[in-house]
């Protein structure tokens, strides 16, 4: 994970962790999604990002996300390694497993600067 994809990865996690000691359930589901989105790419913070909105739904006491939860945490490793995570995709029970979705511009800047620009091509012809 680069870097600046990983600093975002975690100021989301730490943020869903804030916002749900503040009880405002709401916005911690947010940060979570935003750290799936960021983390679908690769294999441990994927499955990461499952664990915490797994961890989240069972406090909540939210049957249904616990099921999909525990779900996409059989899913979430093969997805990676093998490029098939949904890219977008929430994570939640709410919507489809393998649905694609839009990425927000902020979180689709980062995850572009993954990979490296093409070379630019300099022609010499002075025809």
């Amino acid at each position: 994970m680069p870097p600046k994809v990983k600093e975002a990865f975690d100021e989301a996690m730490a943020s869903a962790r804030t916002y749900e000691a503040r009880a405002d359930s709401a916005q911690a589901w947010r940060a979570l999604e935003r750290a799936h989105i960021l983390s679908q790419r690769w294999v441990v913070p994927h499955l990461r990002s499952h664990v915490a909105m797994l961890a989240a739904a069972w406090r909540a006491g939210d049957a249904r996300e616990i099921a999909g939860q525990l779900l996409r945490l059989l899913l979430a490793a093969p997805g990676s390694f093998l490029d098939r995570a949904p890219l977008g995709n929430t994570g939640r029970a709410n919507v489809g497993l393998f649905t694609p979705m839009p990425i927000p511009q902020e979180l689709a800047r980062l995850l572009d600067a993954r990979t490296p620009a093409p070379p630019k091509v300099v022609s010499h012809d002075r025809a």
